[in-house]
């Protein structure tokens, strides 16, 4: 045999060996995850619940969902074990990583629509102007006239209201 013959199926064969080496090391990543879990770890099941791990076993993770709520999961069924920042932010709605330096979005817009300088006119400081969108009126436009009577006779014929509902010319 060719060594062209036999390069298609070559290349296959090492695309199959990537892709498998590459599935399994994060298969690898995942199952470490789950093995490092420690009771008090806030964790996503890939359901999307949020709970904390009450206790590991090897099999099975015993979580507490709230209050007098706990649930037995799968060890597989755990999709990301969260750090304690990142578990309180969804949960709990707390930020910790916030600087009390940085300025902060007000609730409502009156703190960016106030002005620092005081105007004495009140037309001044409104912004009513009309805005100009690029369309005109009809009346500010200037009517094309037909060059020739064929043209007049169209346009004349678009005028006329079409008949309908059994009308007809014939009389």
């Amino acid at each position: 045999m060719n060594i062209v013959t036999l390069l298609p199926f070559i290349v296959l064969i090492g695309a199959m060996f990537l892709m498998t080496r590459s599935a399994k090391r994060k298969q690898q990543a995942a199952s470490q995850m789950r093995n490092d879990m420690q009771p008090g770890t806030g964790v996503r099941t890939i359901g999307g619940m949020y709970a904390t791990v009450k206790e590991v076993n090897e099999e099975t993770v015993l979580l507490d969902a709230g209050p007098g709520v706990e649930l037995l999961f799968a060890k597989n069924s755990i999709g990301a074990v969260l750090t304690d920042d990142e578990y309180n932010r969804v949960v709990h709605g707390i930020e910790h990583d916030l600087k009390s330096d940085e300025s902060l979005v007000p609730d409502d817009a009156s703190s960016i629509t106030e002005t620092d300088e005081p105007s004495d006119d009140a037309s001044a400081a409104s912004d009513d102007k009309p805005i100009d969108l690029g369309k005109k009126d009809a009346a500010d436009e200037p009517a094309d006239e037909p060059a020739d009577e064929t043209e007049a006779a169209e346009v004349k014929a678009e005028e006329e209201p079409k008949k309908t509902d059994g009308e007809s010319d014939a009389k």
